[in-house]
């Protein structure tokens, strides 16, 4: 695994706008960099893929472990969710996507930070973006991705089927997001719909959920996070299974990290995973706290000789916490990257990688992409 030096394309903002990626800067600078890329090895993108699939379904074990054992409030889950839960586990619903953030340096086995496996983002520059940044650049190379294929294979069961999707108003990334799904899901022959959370309507007399136009929604691709539906006027319907939704409501186990500790509890060193726990002790003066329902690193803090070094800010945190051994994140020339590998329908489907100059994470860190030799 080694990182280049690259001259961006001169035209790089239009060719990224072209494509959706209209959030490709901020006013710290570049969001999408592509003066810098990642050449991988076949055998360690082999390893990734690995890493990822096993990880899916011990994440499924988990889940299942805290069914079995009513493990509800480890994972901070509001109790009105919990029959949504069992009946969509149950039914084993229909599950589109999800993300894997894991510490590798090429070296080692890929570790797992976290798993973002009900509102993604970072789609539309890890499946389009850069694969159009490697035809223009290196076309002779390859990449792990093949989101955008996966994402249509998966869709083509519902064609002809109507599908509304949601998200919020006024959020740029989401709403590309939402656009980019929604054209997955338009050329596996779904007819799609537009709503925002804010316009779910209930009609009270068919008891169901409907858009502006009456319509009735019948499934949904929601991003918008299981747990903040739960606290929405409308969360006491949801309940009753009116909608199939996109992601599922047992996904609330798996995007939570209250989770890695019973990984941990269930699977104890298993190479793929750090030490996790539900308080710090077992880990000593040396570990990374996180909030269960945090995201974009939000309120995690680094612990080193029992004093924190690196903490970021944000609204987690009355959800509770978790506390993991520290990753030995890769250092290239001060920048620390994170391996977020795509899972689609249950399977591995691509990589995108993000750095950033401290060990935590966040909204702001940079999309570099990533090549390897076939």
């Amino acid at each position: 695994m080694h990182r280049h030096h690259c001259q961006p394309r001169p035209d790089w903002r239009a060719k990224a706008e072209e494509i959706g990626l209209t959030y490709h800067s901020h006013e710290h600078g570049p969001y999408w960099d592509e003066s810098a890329c990642y050449e991988l090895t076949a055998a360690e993108v082999d390893k990734l893929e690995r890493a990822a699939h096993a990880l899916h379904y011990l994440c499924i074990e988990a889940a299942e472990a805290v069914i079995k054992n009513n493990w509800w409030d480890r994972l901070a889950i509001p109790e009105a969710a919990v029959p949504a839960i069992l009946r969509s586990w149950e039914r084993d619903d229909f599950s589109l996507y999800g993300r894997f953030d894991l510490a590798f340096d090429g070296r080692g086995e890929p570790k797992l930070l976290e798993y973002n496996a009900d509102t993604p983002t970072a789609l539309v520059e890890a499946a389009v973006a850069q694969w159009f940044w490697l035809q223009e650049t290196r076309p002779a190379a390859d990449q792990f991705n093949s989101i955008h294929e996966r994402l249509i294979e998966a869709w083509q069961r519902w064609a002809g089927a109507t599908v509304h999707f949601s998200g919020v108003q006024e959020h740029d990334e989401d709403a590309q997001t939402l656009r980019y799904l929604r054209d997955t899901a338009e050329q596996a022959g779904v007819v799609t719909r537009e709503v925002f959370v804010d316009d779910l309507g209930w009609d009270r007399r068919r008891e169901i959920f409907v858009d502006l136009a009456g319509e009735r929604i019948a499934r949904c691709f929601k991003l918008y996070p299981w747990e903040w539906l739960w606290r929405e006027e409308f969360a006491a319907h949801l309940a009753r299974d009116p909608v199939q939704w996109i992601e599922p409501a047992w996904k609330m186990l798996l995007s939570n990290k209250g989770l890695l500790p019973v990984l941990w509890e269930l699977f104890p060193g298993h190479p793929n995973l750090l030490a996790a726990h539900d308080t710090p002790v077992p880990l000593g003066p040396r570990h990374v706290r996180k909030p269960k329902l945090g995201r974009e690193g939000a309120n995690v803090t680094l612990v080193e000789g029992g004093v924190a070094i690196e903490q970021t800010e944000g609204g987690y945190g009355a959800e509770g916490f978790v506390y993991q051994a520290m990753a030995e994140l890769a250092d290239f020339e001060g920048n620390h990257p994170v391996c977020g590998v795509w899972v689609v329908d249950h399977e591995p489907a691509g990589l995108g990688l993000r750095e950033d100059t401290c060990r935590i994470t966040g909204n702001l860190s940079r999309f570099v992409p990533h090549f390897f030799q076939p």
